[in-house]
């Protein structure tokens, strides 16, 4: 599966590549290079960031259904328990 930005998001990522060695790097870069460099990264490195951020996403949601069990639980045969109470409560 290919990250893919929207045109807009690919643009002001490119821009902020090319801001970033501007302030930071002995040597400016193009916007070629930086795109090609964003392209690079979105397909080297991005699906580690995707695949990490899914994994967090499942144990979440894992844990919430482990709650899920505690939140909507109803005790089973409950009618003549709360008969006989109160029976004795008269």
């Amino acid at each position: 599966m290919s990250i893919e930005l929207s045109k807009e998001a690919h643009k002001e990522a490119v821009a902020s590549i090319e801001r970033y060695f501007k302030e930071n790097m002995e040597e400016p870069i193009g916007n070629i290079a930086a795109s090609g460099l964003l392209s690079y990264f979105l397909e080297e490195i991005g699906p580690l960031v995707y695949n990490k951020a899914v994994a967090d996403v499942q144990e979440r949601l894992q844990a919430r259904i482990m709650d899920l069990d505690f939140e909507v639980h109803e005790e089973e045969f409950q009618y003549w328990r709360k008969y006989d109470r109160q029976r004795k409560g008269k």
